[in-house]
């Protein structure tokens, strides 16, 4: 299987899970960053899932699947550990639903990879399901060299750029584009001195209007 790569908007979606275990706390906490609409389909849930539920953050049908339960969804995940029940919830998805299921015994539309969120900065891993250790061992990795501070960094990268399309134009737009990766800047958020970066941008503007 070779999957595609991409990252999608699901903001208020229907995102359905069914299953209450430690896997549907997993794809739940996944969505928790998105806007989508989560509703969780099981009899009993974990107390962490009950948690998001108490909060509002998700929906709890406290039921047995039906089929009527993926009406409308647009990305469902079958995650219990009752190979029927699965059985069921692919034979339930239509065609245009997207459907993961996590026993990987049947229809598999999507997978998610390892995830590092640092703002609007997103890295993604992913063995195609071959080795989830070093997926895990991977996103570690990731973590330490990608600090927190890369959403500050991606924030003024972002607001910067809006910036110079506004006065600049031809040449000098690519020229203040790319002096944007100067790596002063990373190193001045990274120690909290976001002020000198705002400087900077503010001079290489006023050279270039």
């Amino acid at each position: 299987m070779n999957y595609f790569p991409l990252l999608m908007n699901i903001d208020y979606k229907k995102v359905v899970i069914v299953g209450g275990g430690h896997v549907a706390r997993q794809k739940v906490e996944a969505l928790l960053p998105t806007n989508s609409l989560v509703t969780v389909i099981s009899p009993a849930v974990t107390e962490k899932l009950q948690h998001y539920i108490n909060e509002g953050l998700v929906t709890w049908k406290e039921k047995v699947f039906e089929p009527a339960d993926l009406d409308d969804a647009a990305l469902i995940f079958a995650v219990t550990n009752d190979e029927e029940v699965n059985n069921a919830v692919e034979e339930a998805a239509q065609h245009w639903q997207l459907l993961s299921r996590a026993d990987a015994k049947g229809r598999v539309d999507f997978i998610n990879p390892a995830v590092v969120r640092r703002g609007d900065f997103v890295l993604t891993v992913s063995t195609s399901g071959a080795s989830p250790g070093l997926t895990r061992q991977i996103k570690t990795d990731l973590e330490a060299q990608f600090g927190v501070h890369y959403a500050q960094y991606v924030s003024f990268l972002k607001n910067a750029r809006q910036r110079i399309l506004q006065v600049s134009s031809g040449d000098a737009k690519k020229q203040l584009l790319a002096e944007l990766l100067d790596p002063q800047l990373l190193q001045w958020i990274e120690q909290g001195e976001k002020q000198k970066c705002e400087a900077w941008l503010q001079q290489r503007i006023g050279e270039k209007r």
